[in-house]
């Protein structure tokens, strides 16, 4: 991992490479991905069959690629009642959070006396892509699923790959539990293309959401504009801002929870003690053979992550709003008074019991957070990616009489006759002699 320090010469240099570092895959797919959607597109169940037997190892016929209610059931069966329990914790919590965003409609009349409103409604249709295989994760069907039932969208279609034929049991009792029951099992780019676009089995949808490889993250951002997406998500990150009287232990494990998604994901400390630095990065070496993903996390922690000394709390602020980073962990003495200076962020994590983990599964508010700086500008996944606003006016002719004027000069600044004219023939009764106004 790196070490940086605000006290040298040489931390603005070391600190802007950090910032810069290509965590993303090299590898480019976009012909691939191209040439998927575009035979998914022509060819419609029998490219997505051919797929499914050339990637996941599993012949199968168009009237398999939905999976039946009893295969649900079956699958379900054989989930431990301890995860059920959990699941639920998870989901009921998650539940009541988006539901509490739910944004009301606006309606005021103006001075002049028109009436402004805006209306939201939700989309009709969404498609949910959920990994397959290890990287199958219950918890972000949840977090995907809810906040569109709970926003009010009337279908869910839900893509995911089973590698060999293999379901994976706990992420279809997630999904149940969310409320969908169109499920495919169809993976990677010819997913989305059959969500963006359609086939005789699977509908289209209004947008699409959801985590993926290099190759689903392509695709989506390829069929964007036929459809909406939520993001291209990167590596997850955390930034974590502890100070000396933290033991230095809880801090190396929060690290390596980031660590342990993959080799390209970013564990950064920033403290305000060189010595609590050292005695993290030492019980991260301490704690690293004890996991099972090690080497994952290893490589992770070796090759981006960093520990970063600060002189004070106001260094701390700067350089993480320049971060931006996906998670934020505080771990001060007063970590609210600290949070309200700090502008990017996707999700912060306040105090000591308040690890990032806990926001992965059952605190309530989304996992799906905006990655590689993008909380600059962006958000996390919330009901409000599966509402839509739709404003609205009215007015009589004595409010139009007050504000139409102004509309036809800028009309005619324009040089846009029809626009002035639409109003101006509102304005005063219509000639009679047959010629214009």
């Amino acid at each position: 991992m790196k070490s940086l320090s605000t006290a040298t010469a040489d931390f603005e240099p070391a600190f802007t490479a950090l910032l810069g570092e290509a965590r993303e895959t090299a590898e480019s797919v976009g012909d691939a991905v191209s040439a998927i959607i575009a035979d998914v597109r022509a060819r419609g169940d029998a490219a997505l069959c051919d797929y499914t037997e050339r990637f996941d190892r599993m012949a199968i016929t168009p009237q398999r690629l939905r999976i039946a209610a009893s295969e649900i059931d079956a699958a379900i069966a054989e989930v431990p009642q301890a995860q059920m329990a959990a699941l639920e914790v998870a989901a009921r919590r998650i539940e009541a959070f988006h539901r509490a965003q739910l944004p009301a409609d606006l309606q005021l009349t103006d001075a002049e006396g028109m009436t402004l409103g805006m209306r939201w409604t939700p989309l009709d249709a969404v498609g949910l892509y959920v990994p397959g295989g290890k990287a199958a994760y219950p918890s972000s069907v949840l977090m995907n699923a809810i906040p569109a039932r709970a926003a009010g969208v009337g279908r869910i279609a839900m893509c995911v790959p089973t590698p060999d034929g293999v379901l994976n049991p706990l992420v279809l009792a997630a999904a149940r539990r969310a409320g969908v029951a169109e499920i495919y099992r169809i993976g990677g780019a010819q997913a989305v293309a059959a969500l963006a676009w359609g086939t005789a089995t699977v509908a289209p949808v209004d947008r699409i959401v959801g985590p993926g490889n290099a190759y689903v993250a392509e695709a989506k951002r390829q069929v964007f504009g036929r459809v909406g997406i939520d993001s291209i998500a990167g590596p997850s990150e955390v930034v974590i801002l502890a100070g000396a009287a933290n033991d230095p232990r809880l801090v190396a494990v929060d690290l390596l929870a980031q660590a342990e998604h993959d080799e390209a994901a970013q564990s950064i400390l920033i403290t305000d003690s060189a010595e609590f630095g050292a005695a993290v990065a030492a019980a991260v070496a301490a704690e690293l053979p004890t996991l099972p993903r090690a080497a994952i996390a290893g490589a992770s922690w070796r090759d981006h992550g960093a520990v970063i000394v600060v002189r004070n709390w106001d260094e701390a602020v700067a350089l993480v709003d320049r971060i931006a980073p996906e998670h934020l962990q505080i771990m001060t003495a007063d970590p609210a008074a600290l949070f309200a200076r700090i502008r990017h962020a996707g999700a912060a994590f306040l105090g000591t019991h308040a690890p990032e983990a806990v926001g992965d599964y059952v605190a309530g508010p989304n996992h799906v957070l905006p990655t590689g700086r993008s909380a600059r500008f962006a958000s996390g996944l919330s009901v409000f990616d599966f509402l839509k606003r739709t404003t609205w006016i009215s007015g009589d002719a004595a409010a139009l009489a007050q504000i139409g004027p102004a509309a036809v000069t800028l009309a005619e600044a324009e040089g846009l006759q029809a626009h002035a004219r639409s109003v101006a023939l509102r304005l005063s009764p219509a000639p009679t002699d047959g010629g214009s106004a």
